[in-house]
Protein backbone atom coordinates (compact mmCIF):
# COMPACT_ATOMS: atom_id res chain seq x y z
CA UNK A 1 0.00 0.00 0.00
CA UNK A 2 1.51 3.35 -0.89
CA UNK A 3 1.47 6.21 1.77
CA UNK A 4 -1.18 8.12 -0.35
CA UNK A 5 -3.33 5.13 -0.35
CA UNK A 6 -2.56 4.17 3.72
CA UNK A 7 -3.62 8.72 4.35
CA UNK A 8 -6.94 7.86 2.64
CA UNK A 9 -7.36 4.59 4.43
CA UNK A 10 -6.80 6.99 7.98
CA UNK A 11 -9.35 9.63 6.87
CA UNK A 12 -11.76 7.52 5.74
CA UNK A 13 -12.06 5.14 8.94
CA UNK A 14 -11.73 9.08 11.34
CA UNK A 15 -15.01 9.49 8.88
CA UNK A 16 -16.96 6.69 9.32
CA UNK A 17 -16.37 6.76 13.32
CA UNK A 18 -14.24 3.46 13.39
CA UNK A 19 -10.61 5.50 14.10
CA UNK A 20 -10.66 8.73 16.93
CA UNK A 21 -9.01 11.83 15.93
CA UNK A 22 -5.94 10.89 18.45
CA UNK A 23 -5.15 7.75 17.22
CA UNK A 24 -5.42 8.92 13.55
CA UNK A 25 -2.86 12.07 14.13
CA UNK A 26 -0.29 9.15 15.78
CA UNK A 27 -0.70 7.13 12.54
CA UNK A 28 -0.44 10.33 10.36
CA UNK A 29 2.53 11.30 11.98
CA UNK A 30 4.22 7.97 11.46
CA UNK A 31 3.57 8.09 8.04
CA UNK A 32 5.36 11.20 7.57
CA UNK A 33 9.17 9.38 8.99
CA UNK A 34 9.56 6.03 9.81
CA UNK A 35 11.74 5.35 12.71
CA UNK A 36 13.59 2.45 12.10
CA UNK A 37 16.37 2.99 15.22
CA UNK A 38 19.59 3.98 12.89
CA UNK A 39 17.40 5.81 9.92
CA UNK A 40 14.33 8.12 9.67
CA UNK A 41 12.46 7.83 6.60
CA UNK A 42 10.98 10.10 4.73
CA UNK A 43 7.80 8.88 3.03
CA UNK A 44 6.37 12.08 2.30
CA UNK A 45 9.65 13.73 0.62
CA UNK A 46 7.97 13.45 -2.18
CA UNK A 47 4.62 15.26 -1.79
CA UNK A 48 6.66 18.48 -0.28
CA UNK A 49 9.69 18.53 -2.31
CA UNK A 50 8.50 16.85 -5.73
CA UNK A 51 10.98 14.12 -5.76
CA UNK A 52 11.15 11.17 -3.37
CA UNK A 53 13.53 9.90 -0.49
CA UNK A 54 16.88 8.89 -1.66
CA UNK A 55 19.58 6.29 -0.22
CA UNK A 56 23.06 7.65 -0.12
CA UNK A 57 25.10 4.10 0.45
CA UNK A 58 28.15 5.54 0.88
CA UNK A 59 29.01 4.99 4.61
CA UNK A 60 26.42 2.67 5.47
CA UNK A 61 26.21 -1.06 6.07
CA UNK A 62 24.73 -3.54 3.21
CA UNK A 63 22.13 -4.33 5.88
CA UNK A 64 21.40 -1.00 6.70
CA UNK A 65 20.81 0.01 3.10
CA UNK A 66 18.49 -3.37 2.86
CA UNK A 67 16.67 -2.27 5.59
CA UNK A 68 15.71 1.00 4.27
CA UNK A 69 15.45 -0.14 0.59
CA UNK A 70 12.49 -2.58 2.12
CA UNK A 71 10.50 -0.01 4.12
CA UNK A 72 10.63 2.11 0.66
CA UNK A 73 9.78 -0.71 -1.58
CA UNK A 74 6.71 -1.60 1.39
CA UNK A 75 5.27 1.44 0.55
CA UNK A 76 5.79 1.14 -3.43
CA UNK A 77 7.95 4.07 -3.58
CA UNK A 78 10.64 4.12 -6.31
CA UNK A 79 13.88 3.07 -5.03
CA UNK A 80 17.56 4.83 -6.16
CA UNK A 81 20.30 4.63 -4.51
CA UNK A 82 23.67 6.96 -4.96
CA UNK A 83 27.19 6.32 -4.19
CA UNK A 84 26.52 2.33 -3.85
CA UNK A 85 29.84 0.41 -5.01
CA UNK A 86 29.55 -3.07 -6.65
CA UNK A 87 30.61 -5.36 -3.15
CA UNK A 88 27.63 -3.63 -1.52
CA UNK A 89 25.23 -4.01 -4.65
CA UNK A 90 26.22 -7.58 -4.80
CA UNK A 91 25.18 -8.08 -1.52
CA UNK A 92 21.53 -6.10 -2.26
CA UNK A 93 21.31 -7.70 -5.24
CA UNK A 94 20.74 -11.07 -3.24
CA UNK A 95 17.77 -9.71 -1.32
CA UNK A 96 16.51 -7.46 -4.52
CA UNK A 97 17.06 -9.02 -7.41
CA UNK A 98 14.98 -6.61 -9.84
CA UNK A 99 17.75 -4.37 -8.72
CA UNK A 100 19.48 -2.28 -11.64
CA UNK A 101 23.13 -0.81 -11.23
CA UNK A 102 24.74 1.60 -12.80
CA UNK A 103 28.85 1.11 -12.21
CA UNK A 104 29.98 4.59 -13.86
CA UNK A 105 27.46 6.02 -11.87
CA UNK A 106 27.77 4.36 -9.01
CA UNK A 107 23.54 3.95 -8.74
CA UNK A 108 20.99 1.81 -8.43
CA UNK A 109 17.35 1.59 -8.76
CA UNK A 110 13.92 -0.37 -9.09
CA UNK A 111 11.87 2.07 -10.06
CA UNK A 112 8.66 0.39 -11.25
CA UNK A 113 6.89 1.94 -13.80
CA UNK A 114 8.32 5.59 -13.60
CA UNK A 115 6.46 7.86 -16.45
CA UNK A 116 10.10 9.60 -18.55
CA UNK A 117 9.47 12.91 -20.03
CA UNK A 118 11.96 14.84 -22.04
CA UNK A 119 13.28 17.60 -20.20
CA UNK A 120 15.20 19.58 -21.99
CA UNK A 121 18.36 18.97 -19.44
CA UNK A 122 21.74 18.65 -21.32
CA UNK A 123 24.70 17.25 -19.31
CA UNK A 124 28.19 17.61 -20.20
CA UNK A 125 31.63 16.83 -19.15
CA UNK A 126 34.87 18.26 -20.33
CA UNK A 127 36.41 14.94 -20.43
CA UNK A 128 35.82 11.17 -20.39
CA UNK A 129 37.21 10.95 -16.92
CA UNK A 130 34.27 13.41 -15.67
CA UNK A 131 31.62 10.90 -16.60
CA UNK A 132 30.89 9.26 -13.59
CA UNK A 133 29.93 12.34 -12.27
CA UNK A 134 27.70 13.09 -15.59
CA UNK A 135 26.25 9.66 -15.21
CA UNK A 136 25.33 10.08 -11.43
CA UNK A 137 23.92 13.30 -12.43
CA UNK A 138 21.72 11.79 -15.62
CA UNK A 139 20.51 8.48 -13.77
CA UNK A 140 19.04 10.84 -11.35
CA UNK A 141 17.17 12.62 -13.80
CA UNK A 142 16.02 9.37 -15.14
CA UNK A 143 15.19 7.85 -11.94
CA UNK A 144 12.89 11.25 -11.24
CA UNK A 145 11.18 11.31 -13.99
CA UNK A 146 13.30 13.31 -16.77
CA UNK A 147 15.10 12.21 -19.71
CA UNK A 148 18.12 14.24 -19.96
CA UNK A 149 21.04 14.66 -23.45
CA UNK A 150 24.44 13.86 -23.02
CA UNK A 151 27.30 15.65 -24.12
CA UNK A 152 30.84 14.05 -23.30
CA UNK A 153 34.12 15.23 -23.49
CA UNK A 154 33.82 18.49 -24.71
CA UNK A 155 36.25 20.50 -22.90
CA UNK A 156 38.43 23.56 -23.35
CA UNK A 157 41.25 21.61 -24.66
CA UNK A 158 39.93 21.45 -28.08
CA UNK A 159 37.59 23.83 -27.39
CA UNK A 160 35.95 23.50 -30.99
CA UNK A 161 34.19 20.57 -29.63
CA UNK A 162 31.81 22.26 -27.50
CA UNK A 163 31.41 25.75 -29.64
CA UNK A 164 30.22 22.92 -33.08
CA UNK A 165 27.94 22.08 -30.23
CA UNK A 166 26.02 25.67 -30.36
CA UNK A 167 22.85 24.83 -31.15
CA UNK A 168 22.15 21.74 -29.11
CA UNK A 169 23.44 23.97 -26.19
CA UNK A 170 20.99 27.08 -27.72
CA UNK A 171 17.91 24.17 -27.28
CA UNK A 172 18.37 22.78 -23.41
CA UNK A 173 16.51 24.33 -21.04
CA UNK A 174 19.20 23.69 -18.57
CA UNK A 175 22.37 22.41 -18.49
CA UNK A 176 24.72 20.77 -16.21
CA UNK A 177 28.94 20.70 -16.83
CA UNK A 178 30.91 18.25 -15.08
CA UNK A 179 35.11 19.57 -15.22
CA UNK A 180 37.24 19.17 -13.38
CA UNK A 181 41.53 20.30 -14.15
CA UNK A 182 40.56 24.17 -14.02
CA UNK A 183 36.73 23.86 -14.50
CA UNK A 184 36.94 26.56 -17.63
CA UNK A 185 34.40 24.91 -19.55
CA UNK A 186 31.33 25.80 -17.33
CA UNK A 187 32.43 29.63 -17.74
CA UNK A 188 32.62 29.01 -21.71
CA UNK A 189 29.03 27.49 -21.34
CA UNK A 190 27.74 30.06 -19.24
CA UNK A 191 28.96 32.73 -21.67
CA UNK A 192 27.73 30.92 -24.67
CA UNK A 193 23.57 30.21 -23.27
CA UNK A 194 21.09 31.87 -21.99
CA UNK A 195 19.50 28.48 -20.27
CA UNK A 196 20.48 28.34 -16.49
CA UNK A 197 24.12 26.33 -16.32
CA UNK A 198 24.41 23.69 -13.16
CA UNK A 199 28.54 23.90 -12.75
CA UNK A 200 29.39 20.36 -11.06
CA UNK A 201 33.37 20.51 -10.20
CA UNK A 202 34.72 16.87 -10.04
CA UNK A 203 37.88 15.97 -8.58
CA UNK A 204 39.63 14.67 -11.61
CA UNK A 205 42.87 16.42 -12.40
CA UNK A 206 46.73 16.20 -11.38
CA UNK A 207 47.94 17.29 -8.01
CA UNK A 208 47.34 21.28 -7.93
CA UNK A 209 44.02 20.55 -8.40
CA UNK A 210 43.24 19.51 -4.83
CA UNK A 211 40.60 16.81 -5.41
CA UNK A 212 38.71 19.37 -7.57
CA UNK A 213 38.87 22.74 -5.07
CA UNK A 214 40.46 24.15 -7.81
CA UNK A 215 37.60 23.61 -10.11
CA UNK A 216 35.06 24.57 -7.19
CA UNK A 217 36.95 27.79 -6.78
CA UNK A 218 37.55 28.34 -11.01
CA UNK A 219 33.46 27.76 -11.06
CA UNK A 220 32.80 30.05 -8.66
CA UNK A 221 34.79 32.96 -9.35
CA UNK A 222 33.31 32.55 -13.40
CA UNK A 223 33.42 35.90 -15.13
CA UNK A 224 29.71 34.13 -16.80
CA UNK A 225 27.29 35.58 -15.08
CA UNK A 226 24.63 33.17 -13.21
CA UNK A 227 26.34 30.34 -12.83
CA UNK A 228 25.62 28.30 -10.10
CA UNK A 229 27.51 25.63 -8.33
CA UNK A 230 27.01 22.71 -6.63
CA UNK A 231 29.58 20.35 -4.30
CA UNK A 232 32.62 18.71 -5.98
CA UNK A 233 31.54 15.16 -7.67
CA UNK A 234 27.65 16.03 -6.60
CA UNK A 235 25.73 15.02 -9.94
CA UNK A 236 23.20 13.78 -7.77
CA UNK A 237 22.55 17.87 -6.15
CA UNK A 238 23.03 19.20 -9.74
CA UNK A 239 20.32 17.09 -11.38
CA UNK A 240 17.57 17.76 -8.57
CA UNK A 241 18.71 21.84 -8.83
CA UNK A 242 17.95 21.33 -12.62
CA UNK A 243 14.39 19.34 -12.23
CA UNK A 244 13.49 22.07 -9.48
CA UNK A 245 14.48 25.18 -12.15
CA UNK A 246 11.97 23.22 -14.41
CA UNK A 247 9.67 23.09 -12.57
CA UNK A 248 9.58 26.58 -11.20
CA UNK A 249 9.69 27.58 -14.45
CA UNK A 250 6.27 25.10 -15.22
CA UNK A 251 7.97 22.74 -17.68
CA UNK A 252 6.70 19.78 -15.46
Amino acid sequence: MTTKERLKKILLEVESGALKINMAAELIEELNLEDIGFARIDHLRESRCGFPEVIFAAGKEPEQVIAIAEKIIERKGPLFITRIDETMFRALKKKLPRLSYNKQARTASLLGKVPRRDSGILIITAGTSDIGVAEEAATTCEALGYLPERLYDVGVAGIHRVLAESEKLRAAKVIIVAAGMEGALASVVGGLVDAPVIAVPTSVGYGASFGGVAALLAMLNSCASGVTVVNIDNGFGAAVAAIRILKAEGNK
